[in-house]
């Protein structure tokens, strides 16, 4: 067999968590190096039902063999597995296997780009690069928390760091420090973004953008983008917050041509009913029921303005890469980092709070975020130094 020793990378590898916001960042990477047609996805799933709802904070190993032993003992009954749709036609991430792949193909297909993201993932993306040092460029979305040394590289948004922080310093007690994590500064491997990276490039937005052209392209203008998300611990809101978000509505309502609300699956059902009770009898108001396809990339690519909760790092993320104007509901409410994020909007003016005295149709812009394409250079810039390339 030729040997091909031209250190070029020809084939990349995805290993997700099943959830979309880690691994839409996986992809969005992926694609801005070029391999979205010459990758594949691989998950570390969790055993899922019952009481393993309860065991989620283990480590996905340690669970895994918990739940067996459990279920040797108390039988199926309490691991009823809830039907997940697209995780079927995964394979799952075998760190062996992988590494075994990566070392055996080494010569002929180059070095194998693994790019992973998630707490779940951290083992078994470690472990393939422990086994098959000399063969795979490891990328770690996200801050792993332990051992940075491990990855090639790390992405992980600035606010990862926010503990750091004299500001974050003074809200730890002194006797809990040790246990909050990061412990030191970004290294050398370390490249800090402002947001997620995500999958909404200028080629995604084309392709959307003719894929929704019948059904939005002839909204009356501006058309704006309202996303709702769904509370966290960080990030908390509820009925209080959903109801001055109706009537801040109303109020810029008059400089709309239309309106699309769309909520996330972790929206909760009184924060949906809400909204569609409220707004849905206005003409002017479109509410997407969660039936059919998602028109999210639809919406990114047609909007003319966006309206976002708090809590979505991904969704702000992406809106902000539009360069379109874009307000958010409950800013003042999140802590801790995720407040340090909603400043940092602030501060590069991607983002400003909705006060329900704008008026839409005066737009504004800003320099976009450009967070996933300034990643993929630094990618390309770390290769480079172990003297590896990207095929083209």
């Amino acid at each position: 067999m030729p040997e091909i020793l031209d250190g070029a990378i020809r084939r990349a590898v995805v290993i997700g968590n099943g959830f979309a916001g880690a691994e839409n960042q996986c992809i969005g990477l992926v694609r801005a190096l070029g391999f979205s047609k010459r990758h594949t996805i691989y998950r570390v799933t969790r055993p899922r039902g019952g009481i393993n709802r309860w065991l989620q904070w283990l480590p996905v190993s340690i669970h895994k063999k918990l739940e067996s032993v459990i279920r040797m003992i108390c039988g199926k009954s309490r691991f009823r597995t809830p039907h997940t749709i697209g995780l079927s036609n995964v394979l799952e991430a075998d760190a062996h296997q992988l590494a075994t792949m990566a070392r055996e193909t080494f010569h002929k297909d180059g070095p194998l780009l693994v790019v992973a993201s998630g707490r779940d993932t951290i083992s078994v993306a470690s472990s393939i690069k422990r086994l098959a040092p000399e063969n795979v460029f490891l990328v770690q979305i996200q801050h792993p928390r332990f051992h940075l040394n491990r990855f090639d590289l790390v992405i992980t948004p600035r606010h990862d760091y926010y503990p750091l922080t004299p500001h974050a310093q003074r809200q730890i007690p002194w006797f809990l420090r040790r246990w909050v994590t990061p412990w030191e500064p970004p290294g050398r491997n370390v490249v800090l973004t402002v947001g997620a990276l995500h999958q909404a490039d200028s080629v995604a937005l084309r392709v959307a953008a003719s894929a929704w052209h019948n059904e939005l392209a002839t909204l009356p203008k501006p058309l704006l983008v309202v996303n709702v998300g769904g509370p966290t611990g960080n990030c908390p809101y509820g009925v209080d917050l959903v109801k001055e978000l109706v009537v801040m509505l109303q109020n810029v309502l008059w400089s709309c041509g239309s309106i699309r609300i769309s909520f996330s699956r972790r929206t909760p059902d009184k924060i949906s009913k809400i909204l569609v009770k409220e707004l849905s009898s206005n003409p002017k108001v479109q509410i997407w029921d969660g039936e059919g396809p998602n028109p999210h990339m639809g919406h990114l690519a047609w909007a003319d303005a966006f309206v976002i909760t708090a809590d979505s790092v991904s969704m702000l993320s992406e809106a902000c890469s539009t360069g379109k104007p874009v307000y958010v509901v409950g800013a003042e409410l999140c802590t801790w980092k995720f407040a340090d994020f909603q400043n940092s909007l602030q501060k590069h003016g991607v983002a400003r709070s909705l006060t329900g005295k704008e008026n839409i149709s005066e737009s504004w812009s800003y320099p976009p975020l450009n967070d996933t394409a300034e990643a993929s250079s630094q990618v390309i810039s770390a290769l480079a130094q172990r003297g590896w390339t990207i095929h083209a």
